[in-house]
């Protein structure tokens, strides 16, 4: 998070809370349903195992 708001120019509570505005999520949840949402990708469109696939993806 401190990476991205540097990025931005905002402070990271600040970051959070727009995050938060924008999608009604914490910062940790839309980060889980982005990953999710990407591991579905992976595994609908690659031969990678559910293994193989969460270990690419840090889980």
């Amino acid at each position: 998070m401190l990476y991205l708001s540097d990025k931005l120019y905002v402070s990271p509570h600040d970051l959070t809370d727009m995050l938060r505005k924008l999608t009604g999520q914490s910062t940790q949840q839309h980060i889980h349903l982005q990953l999710i949402e990407k591991a579905k990708g992976i595994l609908s469109t690659t031969n990678l195992s559910v293994s193989e696939m969460a270990y690419q993806l840090g889980f």
